[in-house]
């Protein structure tokens, strides 16, 4: 059954948004035929979704600040404001570069230029990016932006079926752009590091019902989708927005938080501990962070509860995201491990890292430091107890 569009914006931008997530192939064929203009997409859509990320990264910035192996810091407001504002207009001036990128490559591929069928693929196209711009209200789980990674996937169904490529050119062509998309972002980052810095030389930047589906998708160039665990995420999603809306989801005391972490470690005491937490309409959160210490080793443990904004990172298993990075000194993965999302890097060579796990989809326990080895950050994240915490969610 097609989405139902009707009645006001933010209702079309909420079905638009889950059908793209959870029955991307059948929503891009609605939009394809549907008549609208590029300022119509520009204004009800990209507008809003846009500043989901520049939105939640000043929150958490301002709030909670951002700390790595014992050094904490938290940008001034008119830094924190002024990086929100450039990334928030770069963005929006991204999505026509990247139009007029998909309609000017087009002829190429033997494809049918439209400027607002390329908007279409622009705009629509970067949905999920947008979506998990979300976790940037909590610094600690920024690295669950990974899920937007999934807007690949979306630009591989619509791009061919919009500008109408030939079946045979439609893959190359999907590359081309997406490879131009990678450039583009890496301008728009690079000119909006510049812009920020030059107003602010203090500032330091933190480089309708779809039916029920299932089966499972595999996604070019690697990785898959469960298309049956992503029918249930986005259930989640609106149970949890739902409550959220009528104030029945609150983020957690603070307070509560901070009584579940350990007075100490094995071999490390605790010589700090502190809390904090912020809220906008049930969406995330708050934290409670200690840090506990042995000589010149330390180890920084944080608990956060994301609130409605962990709903999304339901997608995550969903997804299957998996990341592997090796370098010369040392590695950074990001894995599912006993249904729980987890994220792990360490430095061989200045034998620090950090090791995080997300659990319930809602709380994320993290610890970051130089206790010598990385097995020392992962007892001390069981430290908190995650079963234990898993049932505050309950």
């Amino acid at each position: 059954m097609e989405p139902n569009y009707s009645g006001n914006a933010s209702r079309s931008l909420a079905d638009r948004a889950k059908a793209l997530i959870t029955n991307p192939k059948a929503e891009w064929l609605v939009i394809d035929a549907e008549p609208t203009t590029s300022a119509a997409i520009f204004r009800s859509y990209v507008v809003p979704l846009a500043a989901i990320g520049p939105i939640a990264n000043l929150i958490g910035s301002l709030v909670f600040g951002y700390g790595f192996f014992g050094v904490h810091w938290r940008p001034s407001v008119p830094s924190a404001i002024g990086t929100a504002i450039v990334t928030y207009v770069l963005s929006l001036v991204s999505v026509y570069v990247l139009a007029f990128i998909v309609d000017a490559l087009v002829p190429t591929f033997g494809g049918t230029k439209s400027p607002v069928q390329a908007f279409k693929v622009a705009a629509y196209g970067a949905t999920a990016s947008w979506l998990a711009g979300v976790f940037g209200i909590l610094p600690s789980i920024a690295w669950l932006g990974l899920l937007g990674l999934y807007s690949l996937y979306l630009f591989y169904l619509g791009l061919p079926l919009l500008m109408r490529t030939p079946q045979e050119k439609a893959l190359p062509y999907v590359v081309v752009t997406i490879i131009a998309a990678a450039v583009l972002f890496a301008v728009v980052s690079a000119i909006g590091g510049m812009v920020v810095h030059a107003f602010a030389p203090g500032a330091t930047p933190y480089s309708a019902d779809a039916g029920t589906v299932s089966g499972t998708i595999n996604v070019p160039g690697g990785g898959s989708i469960d298309l049956g665990k992503v029918q249930q995420a986005t259930a989640q999603m609106e149970a949890t927005t739902a409550k959220a809306q009528s104030g029945q989801l609150k983020p957690i005391d603070p307070a509560k938080l901070q009584a579940l972490l350990p007075a100490s470690l094995s071999g490390f005491n605790r010589t700090e501990i502190s809390s904090s937490g912020a809220n906008a309409g049930g969406i995330g959160g708050a934290e409670a962070d200690a840090t506990y210490t042995s000589g010149d080793q330390s180890i920084h443990l944080k608990l956060s509860d994301l609130a409605a904004a962990g709903a999304i990172a339901a997608l995550g298993s969903a997804f299957n995201v998996q990341h592997d990075e090796q370098t010369a000194t040392g590695y950074e993965k990001t894995h599912t491990e006993n249904g729980r999302l987890t994220n792990e890097k360490w430095d061989s060579s200045a034998k620090n890292g950090s090791y995080s796990v997300l659990v319930a989809n809602r709380f994320n326990i993290e610890a970051e430091g130089n206790p010598g080895s990385v097995d020392a950050l992962k007892a001390a994240v069981a430290a908190v107890k995650p079963d234990q915490v898993q049932t505050l969610a309950e």
